[in-house]
């Protein structure tokens, strides 16, 4: 009859403390690999998913794009049952180009309150701390 430990895979009850050790080491080598290629499987897999989503977004984006064009025309067509045709498409032109140039002024505005990007109060706490051991510095010198 086969021992209890080699059935299970284990070593024999009079191997050595080398053989357990080497043993050990292989096997906890084969884990680890295993462990990376079942991470690099799950990683992909993943990396596919996010890829379909990405391109939906962008699916998305497009037809958004496309309904925002014709919600224009909409406008302008309805505009033009009260002006001539021609100037409901300017009207509505001049209206889109002010919310364009408000945004873009909008946008420049934050940019610059940006810029420089430096940490300010980051800097200016580590001038203090530096001004505190300076001070701490002369204190113990007196």
């Amino acid at each position: 009859m086969a021992n209890v430990s080699e059935t299970r895979g284990g070593p024999p009850p009079d191997a050595s403390i080398a053989e357990l050790v080497k043993q050990l080491s292989e096997q906890s080598s084969r884990l680890a690999r295993q462990e990376v290629e079942l991470a690099k499987a799950e990683m992909t897999a993943k990396g596919k998913q996010a890829g379909i989503g990405a391109g939906m977004f962008g699916g998305a984006g497009i037809a958004g794009f496309y309904a925002l064009g014709a919600l224009i025309a909409a406008g302008i067509l309805a505009l033009a049952t009260a002006v001539t045709p021609w100037l409901a498409a300017l009207i509505v032109a001049l209206v889109l180009g002010a919310i364009a140039g408000v945004l873009a002024l909008q946008g420049k505005n934050k940019v610059q309150q940006a810029t420089p990007p430096v940490p300010e109060q980051a800097t200016e706490s580590v001038k203090e701390d530096v001004e505190w051991a300076k001070t701490r510095a002369q204190q113990a010198r007196q």
